[in-house]
């Protein structure tokens, strides 16, 4: 008789469910996060597992890597697509860990995708990247203002970034006070810029633009690291059946619920890749920018609206753009586009 196994998975513990093909419950415990605590509890059952669901919890590589590594058939369960029944007046770790097993036996277990381990690095330290871009310009835009508060003067981040020259000391040096404030920002700026043309030049370095993902630097607004995201976020194009799910992971759909003309609430706006969701959101920005067509197409969305709403009209367009792009290994194609 087929066994199918679960696991509820916690920072220090997980709870570990098994249950038989009538659904009858074989073993549930705590344990620790200890690959050989679980593997040893799994080991008297391994050849009648069918399946082991694992929660996508924020530290869900480890185990999932360890399953799979000794020949476990592992589905990575998706929590923000798991419903409970709002009947129960209790709930707890082992309810949960017996909820996954019993999804896992019946075929319903929404799914997650487990990104393959080897570009899975290369996607994280990408991350790494966007995480540095951010505490880089809060830093940069901090020194602006002790700038503009000490000097009436407002510096532009190009001149903020400079490497090879700083224009910056010489604006603060009336004030020791200040003009060290201006230096600690100024050095901590340096450093991380550094640090991420470091991580540009690795991850360029690993991976390859391979057909037909090179066709995203055809997309205004694209570059070499856009690409290199939406490539490393997406995995493959095929996973998404239609454009409007690949459009809906990219949190670029509206969220809200209408009947009859009125607004009666949000689903989850957080429900996607955020990742992905920058980097159109980027891709829009500079397209508006720096193409003559995409600018025009959010020129006329802003008169009917606002600039937000054109902002993410345009994202939206090109989400479903690259979707076409990556499945049929074609160019951009501004006619179709902004028709």
């Amino acid at each position: 008789m087929k066994l199918y196994a679960a696991f509820d998975l916690h920072s220090s513990n997980s709870y570990l469910s098994v249950i038989d093909e009538e659904g009858k419950r074989k073993l549930e415990k705590k344990l620790a996060n200890e690959p050989e605590q679980i593997l040893r509890e799994l080991a008297p059952h391994r050849k009648r597992i069918a399946g082991i669901a694992v929660e996508s919890t924020y530290n869900w590589y480890w185990l999932v890597d360890l399953l799979m590594a000794k020949g476990y058939e592992v589905r990575l369960a998706n929590p923000s697509a798991i419903q409970k029944y709002k009947g129960l007046k209790h709930a707890d770790d082992r309810h949960d860990a017996g909820w996954l097993a019993e999804m896992l036996r019946l075929g319903i277990l929404p799914e997650g995708y487990i990104y393959p381990r080897k570009e899975r690095a290369v996607r994280d330290l990408l991350r790494k990247r966007g995480h540095l871009v951010r505490l880089r310009t809060s830093l940069i835009i901090s020194l602006q203002h002790i700038i503009t508060r000490n000097c009436g003067l407002m510096v532009s981040v190009n001149d903020v970034k400079r490497l090879k020259e700083d224009r910056i000391s010489p604006l603060l040096e009336d004030n020791e006070d200040v003009l060290m404030a201006g230096a600690v920002s100024k050095e901590t700026i340096d450093y991380m810029t550094r640090q991420i043309r470091g991580i540009e030049k690795t991850v360029e370095g690993k991976m390859e633009l391979t057909a037909p993902y090179r066709q995203l630097l055809s997309m205004p607004g694209v570059g070499k690291i856009l690409a290199l995201t939406i490539r490393l976020e997406t995995g493959p194009i095929s996973r998404f059946q239609k454009v409007g799910n690949y459009v809906s992971y990219c949190r670029k759909v509206s969220s809200t619920w209408v009947s009859n003309g009125k607004a009666k609430g949000k689903g989850n706006e957080k429900n996607g890749n955020r990742y992905l969701a920058w980097a159109y959101s980027e891709a829009a920005e500079l397209a508006r920018r720096f193409d003559d067509q995409a600018r025009a197409y959010y020129q006329r969305k802003a008169q009917r609206s606002n600039r937000m709403v054109a902002h993410q009209a345009l994202a939206h367009k090109l989400a479903r753009a690259a979707y076409y792009i990556m499945r049929d290994d074609v160019p951009f194609m501004a006619e179709k586009l902004f028709a």
